[in-house]
């Protein structure tokens, strides 16, 4: 087992010695959702005050609404929620690269069959040359799409960080 493993095993006893929330329920009780960048410096919770049960919280590479659209449908078509708050942030691994650059990347490092794969797939990295603006894009995307009713409130933001603030864009 490794360090990591061995961490989520000891974190999970302690932690379930002490949970008493096993009754929340299933949809949001806040009824809106998160979409936010994996990135391991945003604490979505802290954040942006996001209590247990409170909110769907979606993460993906960049906070791309293209790439979450899957999860946003259930969370608003199967649970309720009606409410996207879109944050992408500084200092985000997609404004540094090309869709050609990943690729060449996956074929030094994985070898072209794995390109092949990616060609197959047509996988697109979504990276971003523009902070500002892909939020502008991605909300625009949402907006947009019949996949999401114009009754669905979606705003967009910027999280700083190097200083933890969060701020609107759009």
């Amino acid at each position: 087992m490794s360090a990591i493993q061995k961490n989520v095993e000891q974190t999970s006893e302690s932690y379930s010695a002490s949970f008493t929330q096993g009754h929340l329920a299933l949809p949001p009780a806040k009824k809106y959702l998160v979409l936010t960048c994996m990135d391991a410096r945003i604490d979505p919770a802290r954040a942006f005050g996001i209590e247990l049960g409170d909110a769907h919280v979606i993460r993906n590479a960049g906070a791309s609404a293209v790439d979450a659209l899957r999860s946003i449908v259930i969370s608003e078509q199967l649970l309720g929620t009606n409410e996207i708050v879109l944050v992408k942030h500084t200092g985000c691994g997609m404004l540094t690269f090309k869709n050609e650059d990943a690729y060449g990347i996956v074929e030094k490092n994985l070898g072209e069959e794995a390109v092949a794969e990616l060609k197959a797939k047509n996988l697109d990295f979504l990276p971003f040359p523009e902070l500002e603006k892909a939020v502008e894009d991605d909300v625009a995307f949402l907006k947009a799409s019949k996949l999401v009713p114009d009754s669905v409130t979606i705003s967009g933001w910027v999280y700083e960080v190097e200083s933890g603030k969060t701020r609107r864009v759009v």
